[in-house]
């Protein structure tokens, strides 16, 4: 048999599809026009580059527009902009699990439209005017939540005047063979509706508590009081005796009723139609008795409209086909309010529901706990005890407050909890009752609760538990970034990471953006990790005491073999020489071979350059730990001086001097011709220079600017530009400081001739080790006479600019 070839594209969960086609003609202008198939969260990313194809929307800090149809269980449609929803609006353009349907999303200039049908710019479902709109977004990238999505007849148009008859000329390539596509989408999806929700109980005799004898032939139809005594005003007196006569009814018509109660569809013939709206009155089922109406009225009007041959549909106003258990109590005609009631009061109850230890905790009913849970389905019904008892106690629930909140979400389908210090502790615990429990849908809205909420003061504790849940990974994985990008603060404001397990941290210290202030701080939390028993908060030097009167063993017990897997990761040759030099002599390098051979091999680098280093990250800074501002040309504006006068990439340009941004001193006092203003400013100066001082016996002169505190620089680019006056330099170096008293050589100026007139631009590069290295001082410093025969100790500059990462 020949394959059926595929004409639809199928995005996994939590992935996305990207094309180079895709993409508006005039950036911030466009319109997408797609058909869908989905269960809910048709989502469509637009952003000013091309994503991949495990890119996903919750992790991108890249400016960015998502648009969701169908979000929270295909309720809802969302706007997010930059990762935060703008808009959340309930029943509008939802999704469709039984076929295609078509959509468009056109954006022009931060006026996003969201519209149904195949035609653009007609049937707008939604509109909403970004006040701060991002004109640069171009390319289209079709996503997914937690589900597959099924995408065709993915179109891009340009914005014009005549927009529909624009698109009567595109190739929709319309598909033939409608019921093989679908067959073939839900192959690939797997069974969208391997759960039928409640319809999966109708006419079930396991969990039944009331039996309907129907008919002359007295057949007994099962169902269950719970389910009956909700729908919309039914007389509950009816179901106060376990068997209810209603020989005058045939069977086909009350298993139509029962059928629109549990699924919230029926079939019926013409003929039996009447009887169906009188049953439906006797039972005051008043939304069937109404749809009964509706359609003896198109009857009566019409009689063409019904085939004779074939049977009416009625439907539940909201219901869908092929809906799930997703949808209860929604879409059926069941009053979630009277539902909820029997919860609180227990009637009609079956099944009591305690935790050992705890007591009682619920009594509830066997069918809604079976609905949403297969283990609690099978323990029903799997002939054991709980399958005829009216009790059960669970012994493997370690939080009754979240068990609870559980079972109130089966009863009224929503997650409704209070913003306090212990939430993110309560939906952890919810989700492992949800995984443990089977309960998907409580699982996915306890994951997107906690990806809204996530921060940098949650992940340790999230991090000890999602590991162990493998349906997780981009909740662990999200946290895991927000982890490196926050490294000191996690570290540092408590001890909570010490309890992660060496393959969390380990994710975490080996992740491309792990971001710190210095790489001492690795150092110190992979030690403060590894001791055993915890310590408090500590550093390097502190573990270093301690091991002058224990041993490695007593210190990290089990640990120690981790400590050789991590401290690998800690680039120490981005520690200074002398710092290296002291570690050389620790206890740690004498108690720890590992520890040692790792700081001898970074002195061998910093001293001497490994032909070895190559690409190995250990000898390359972290490039995500600072912002890249890198060297174009002489006089640009993408250096540090100049980013730090725009607020930090944030205002107009100001002299950050003035702002008080920076600061810029000289050898000699201020003075009309030693202003540090100047040196900061994008004006040329004829005359501007630092005095020479006598320090340390020798005379020298210079210029040193400080980026202020908690910031620094990696330099490997420089600017100077020389005034008005012929004092050329041609002896100087330009070097680096932590603390403005030890000075560390970038680069060495041994007669470099390279500025020979006045008011010129020069630049070079900073290179080898000490480019890896922050400072938070730099300074030019003067070691040699200028060209100037009188004055040969004056340095004249009237520009200074610094390029690197910068933190």
């Amino acid at each position: 048999m020949e394959k059926k070839q595929k004409k639809f594209l199928t995005v996994a969960p939590f992935e996305c599809a990207w094309r180079d086609d895709l993409r508006f003609k005039e950036a911030g202008r466009g319109c997408v026009a797609f058909e869908a198939f989905a269960h809910n969260d048709v989502t469509v990313v637009f952003r000013e580059q091309l994503g991949s194809q495990h890119y996903h929307y919750k992790r991108d800090n890249s400016p960015h527009y998502t648009v969701i149809i169908g979000s929270h269980r295909n309720r809802r449609l969302k706007i997010e902009v930059d990762g935060i929803t703008t808009v959340d609006e309930a029943g509008l353009g939802l999704c469709c699990s039984s076929a295609f349907q078509s959509y468009w999303i056109s954006i022009c200039d931060g006026l996003i439209s969201i519209g149904k049908g195949r035609y653009p710019f007609q049937n707008l479902v939604f509109q909403w005017l970004d006040t701060k709109p991002n004109c640069s977004v171009q390319y289209v990238g079709l996503s997914s939540w937690d589900k597959h999505v099924g995408y065709r007849n993915v179109n891009v148009l340009p914005l014009t005047q005549n927009h529909i008859s624009l698109w009567k000329h595109v190739d929709c390539g319309e598909y033939k063979g409608e019921d093989d596509m679908e067959e073939d989408l839900r192959d690939e999806f797997g069974n969208f509706d391997n759960h039928q929700g409640l319809g999966s109980f109708l006419e079930i005799w396991e969990l039944s508590d009331v039996y309907f004898i129907v008919g002359d032939e007295e057949t007994l139809v099962p169902a269950h009081k719970v389910i009956l005594a909700a729908v919309d005003n039914l007389d509950l007196s009816l179901l106060n005796q376990d068997f209810i006569s209603i020989k005058d009814v045939t069977y086909p018509v009350l298993h139509a009723f029962l059928r629109f109660i549990y699924t919230g569809f029926t079939q019926i013939p013409e003929s039996l139609l009447s009887s169906l709206r009188d049953l439906s009155v006797r039972f005051g089922a008043t939304s069937l008795v109404k749809q009964c109406e509706e359609v003896i009225e198109r009857f009566k009007l019409n009689k063409k409209l019904f085939d004779s041959g074939k049977n009416i549909e009625i439907s539940y106003p909201s219901s869908q086909p092929h809906c799930s258990v997703a949808s209860f109590p929604l879409g059926l005609p069941v009053n979630a309010q009277r539902l909820e009631q029997f919860h609180t009061t227990g009637e009609f109850s079956d099944v009591d529901v305690s935790i050992e230890g705890h007591g009682l905790i619920a009594r509830s009913h066997k069918v809604i706990l079976g609905l949403w849970s297969l283990p609690f389905m099978k323990m029903f019904t799997n002939g054991m005890s709980e399958s005829v008892s009216s009790e059960i106690c669970l012994k493997e629930v370690s939080s009754p407050k979240a068990f609870k909140i559980m079972i109130d979400y089966f009863y009224n389908g929503g997650l409704n909890l209070e913003n306090t210090v212990d939430t993110n502790i309560l939906l952890l615990e919810l989700l492992l009752l949800a995984d443990q429990f089977g309960v998907s849908l409580l699982h996915q809205d306890c994951c997107k609760t906690l990806l809204e909420q996530l921060s940098e003061g949650s992940v340790c504790l999230i991090l000890q538990v999602i590991p162990s849940i493998p349906s997780c990974k981009l909740i662990e994985e999200t946290c895991e970034r927000i982890f490196t990008m926050h490294f000191d603060y996690c570290t540092t404001a408590c001890n909570d990471f010490i309890l992660l397990d060496q393959s969390t941290f380990y994710n975490i210290l080996q992740h491309p953006d792990l971001t710190v202030t210095s790489e001492e701080r690795v150092l110190n939390g992979i030690l403060m990790w590894g001791l055993q028993p915890p310590s408090e908060l500590c550093n390097w030097e502190v573990v270093d005491n301690m091991l002058s009167t224990n041993t490695p063993q007593d210190l990290f017990g089990k640990r120690l073999q981790s400590l050789n897997i991590l401290l690998p990761l800690v680039r120490f040759s981005l520690f200074p020489l002398f710092l290296l030099k002291k570690m050389e002599c620790s206890n740690l390098s004498m108690k720890i071979p590992s520890f040692h051979d790792l700081v001898k091999e970074a002195i061998g680098f910093l001293e001497v350059g490994l032909p070895t280093s190559g690409n190995n990250p250990k000898f390359q800074h972290r490039q995500s730990s600072f912002k890249e501002l890198q060297y174009i040309r002489d006089g640009d504006s993408n250096g540090v001086v100049y980013y730090v006068g725009t607020s930090y990439g944030k205002h107009q340009w100001v002299n950050p001097v003035l702002a008080k941004k920076i600061s810029i001193t000289a050898s000699n006092p201020i003075s009309r011709y030693t202003d540090p203003k100047v040196l900061a400013s994008r004006t040329y100066q004829g005359t501007s220079f630092a005095g020479p001082r006598i320090e340390d016996g020798k005379n020298c002169s210079w210029w040193m600017i400080d980026l202020g505190l908690d910031h620094q620089l990696m330099c490997n680019y420089y600017t100077l530009r020389q005034d008005g006056s012929k004092a050329f330099v041609r002896y100087w170096n330009f070097q680096g400081s932590s603390d403005a008293k030890n000075w560390t050589n970038l680069r060495v100026h041994e007669n470099d001739q390279t500025i020979s007139k006045p008011g010129q631009f020069a630049s070079w590069a900073v290179t080898g080790p000490n480019a890896l290295l922050p400072f938070r001082y730099f300074r030019v410093a003067l070691v040699g006479p200028t060209t100037d025969d009188i004055n040969p100790w004056t340095l004249c500059i009237c520009f200074l600019e610094l390029y690197g990462y910068f933190h």
